[in-house]
């Protein structure tokens, strides 16, 4: 069975599969489902980034300090252009060897069959306190 081209696939199947391809190493696939100038609403200190160059950057440095990291979207809703998964991150810190599982939530908007922003919250508290690197659960 051939995969899906981008103008056939819906919000939700870009989101499912940016999520499937980044989880088994496949950033250079990834990156074809995002658009060239693309926002990722990253908050906090770090402000937004732009462009695919952030997005490589953010890949490459995603697993720093961590192993057997998994992400498994436990539910999405979409509309118009908009997908939002509702996710459940596992992993373990490499120095400790202590794992975590935490809940998170981002929103993409597609357009043009393609990732155009991004917005990610993630229960950070759960997860220090989990490694026991402090912060409450």
């Amino acid at each position: 069975m051939t995969e899906p081209t981008t103008d056939r696939m819906g919000v939700a199947e870009v989101h499912r599969r940016i999520v499937e391809l980044t989880g088994v190493g496949r950033y250079e696939e990834a990156l074809a489902l995002i658009a060239s100038d693309v926002v990722d609403h990253r908050g906090g200190v770090s402000g937004d980034h732009y462009g695919l160059d952030a997005w490589k950057d953010k890949w490459e440095h995603m697993d720093d300090g961590f192993r057997d990291v998994s992400v498994t979207i436990e539910q999405n809703l979409s509309s118009n252009e908009f997908s939002v998964n509702r996710y459940t991150i596992r992993g373990t810190l490499v120095a400790s060897g202590r794992r975590y599982e935490v809940t998170g939530i981002d929103m993409v908007r597609i357009r043009d069959g393609k990732l155009a922003e991004h917005w990610a919250l993630i229960d950070a508290a759960g997860m220090r306190h989990q490694l026991g690197l402090g912060g409450s659960a």
